[in-house]
């Protein structure tokens, strides 16, 4: 179990260096910087270098919204949910302080700003309401989960799930940073948020919220999908 939980613990650290670090240090270089593309792509590579890396000893999960749709459908055991969302937060929250002692050390540091948080209204990247940021995530963490869940199905061709759930996270981004910078990961969400500045810290029920209910959901809809086959 330790070696399991101390994957994920690097998995998630990992994301929330590479995609969040990405949004924080390159997105914004004036004529080089990367921008929303090149943060999604960043993203989606945290995990696909990671499934890959320590998927085969901790499964991959690296976000508390896919173990618990991996529970919900059977896929893992509910009694190892507690340690293994303990290590994903973790180690969304060191990973969260190494960037902040990168980012703090630029000349002429005025603060972090948003530090890649997550937000709806004035905290969101384009504007928008509440509303439209926990559709945003409850979809996009459900197909996520979903994808997850179909790529890594017995069925599914050998040895190409890591691919497909990169992929997935790349495009999930793609479409929802504007909306809400993009969780679909309380993890991810968490560690950055408590450095953040303005109201990341009293939005983050949202990024539990939302994520976790799109994870039962992808959960609900594989069912539905695989129908009798077996899983």
């Amino acid at each position: 179990m330790l070696q399991r939980v101390l994957a994920e613990f690097f998995g998630t650290f990992w994301l929330v260096l590479g995609g969040c670090g990405a949004a924080m240090l390159a997105a914004g270089v004036p004529d080089v910087g990367i921008g929303w593309l090149g943060v999604s792509l960043a993203f989606g590579l945290t995990v696909l270098t990671m499934v890959y890396a320590v998927g085969h000893i901790s499964g991959g999960h690296f976000n508390p919204a896919v173990t618990l749709g991996l529970t919900v459908a059977g896929r893992f055991e509910p009694r190892e949910v507690a340690p293994y969302w303990a290590a994903q937060v973790t180690g969304a929250i060191v990973a969260a302080a190494v960037l902040y002692v990168i980012v703090s050390g630029q000349a002429g540091f005025e603060g972090v700003g948003s530090f890649a948080s997550n937000g709806y209204g004035a905290a969101s990247p384009g504007g928008y309401g509440l509303i439209a940021a926990a559709v945003t995530e409850v979809v996009m963490t459900a197909f996520f989960v979903l994808i997850i869940l179909g790529a890594t199905s017995p069925r599914a061709p050998a040895g190409f799930a890591g691919i497909a759930i990169g992929l997935a996270l790349t495009l999930i981004h793609l479409v929802s940073i504007p909306v809400t910078n993009t969780s679909v990961n309380p993890a991810r969400s968490t560690g950055v948020a408590l450095f953040a500045e303005g109201p990341a810290l009293s939005q983050l029920w949202l990024f539990w919220v939302a994520p976790l209910a799109g994870g039962v959901l992808g959960a609900a809809i594989w069912f539905v999908v695989r129908g009798d086959e077996p899983d």
